[in-house]
């Protein structure tokens, strides 16, 4: 099963920072990232630009409307993910709890939906 592990961050959090201290964090994930790929694990993953390079697009009555920023307004923003290939929930959890912004962000878990050929979701 295919989980996707969402990665969410106050961002004012990470700024505050030193440099020193990003760059541990930055090992953390670097090492987490290896111990996915050894576990067979890994899939994919990517860290997302800061929050101000974000823009929403929206189509009301066929006119298309853009936003700079994200939809909401909220203190804690989508910073990146993994998408990791386990057998249960529970695995996903486990690996969830070990990304090192659990620890002053939110991981979010949410199981990767699968289509068969005819578009029907599995």
């Amino acid at each position: 099963m295919q989980f996707m592990l969402l990665i969410y961050d106050d961002g004012e959090i990470w700024q505050g920072f030193s440099e020193e201290e990003r760059n541990a964090v930055m090992g953390e994930y670097f090492a987490f990232t290896d111990q996915l790929r050894e576990a067979g694990a890994y899939v994919a993953a990517d860290a997302l630009q800061p929050i101000g390079t974000a823009t929403t697009v929206r189509v009301r009555d066929g006119e298309q409307l853009l936003t700079d920023g994200p939809f909401a307004e909220t203190k804690e923003q989508l910073g990146g993910y993994y998408v990791v290939d386990v057998d249960s929930i529970d695995e996903a959890i486990q690996w969830a709890a070990k990304i090192p912004s659990a620890r002053f962000g939110s991981i979010e878990v949410r199981p990767v939906m699968v289509y068969d050929r005819e578009g029907v979701g599995a």
